[in-house]
């Protein structure tokens, strides 16, 4: 399995759920990439490099925020390279009102960078049957977002669920957590390790 960090951050940031994953037994190496400085398409074909390096028997994605579209837009240039499942931790696939919202702010590109804008101008992804795709969304709305934008319906304080929703996706779950709360969860990783095993949500264990 490899863990992909978010916007601004690097793959210090998953040590929390790189733990517990370990603990349930899988082996999670972070990938940590150039998040504003490098494009999209080249952060994709760089995380394409980094798990074809750390391949194990069956190869897992684990991407939280611009990690999970790193990891969409890789499986759309090299789907092949990953023979697993996928799991998006409060990914801006649909869009992204608060990103929108800090384009409009002094100098609020450069705080964007190049990956995130260049995913928000292209049409978005439509169903993979080759890839089995959950996807987590927070419903806990605290969080920078809120400073700067009205965030429309359940959100995690960035991004909205509806923002979550992938073309295809094989299961999505809402939890009452923030954005950085999809890191450092107990109950998001039990949600993901249930994913990663049996391609579904443990809903009876996200409502103890």
């Amino acid at each position: 399995m490899i863990l992909v960090h978010g916007l601004w951050l690097s793959g210090w940031a998953l040590a929390p759920l790189r733990a517990r994953l370990e603990h349930a037994g899988f082996r999670a190496p972070s990938f940590s990439y150039h998040s504003l400085r490098d494009d999209l398409d080249t952060n994709a074909r760089e995380l394409a490099r980094f798990v074809d390096t750390h391949r194990g028997a069956r190869t897992h994605v684990v991407g939280h925020s611009l990690g999970g579209l790193v990891a969409l837009r890789m499986l759309a240039l090299l789907g092949a390279v990953v023979d697993g499942r996928v799991v998006l931790l409060g990914s801006p696939v649909g869009g992204s009102a608060a990103a929108r919202s800090v384009e409009r702010l002094p100098f609020g590109r450069a705080l964007l960078g190049h990956s995130l804008p260049e995913w928000l101008a292209m049409k978005p992804p439509g169903p993979d049957a080759s890839h089995d795709v959950g996807v987590i969304a927070g419903s806990l709305g605290t969080g920078a977002g809120v400073l700067i934008a009205d965030l429309p319906g359940l959100h995690d304080g960035t991004v909205t669920v509806d923002e979550t929703r992938v073309a295809g996706m094989r299961d999505h779950i809402v939890l009452p957590v923030s954005h950085t709360g999809l890191l450092t969860s107990g109950r998001v990783a039990q949600q993901v390790i249930a994913f990663l095993r049996d391609g579904q949500f443990d809903r009876e264990a996200a409502a103890a």
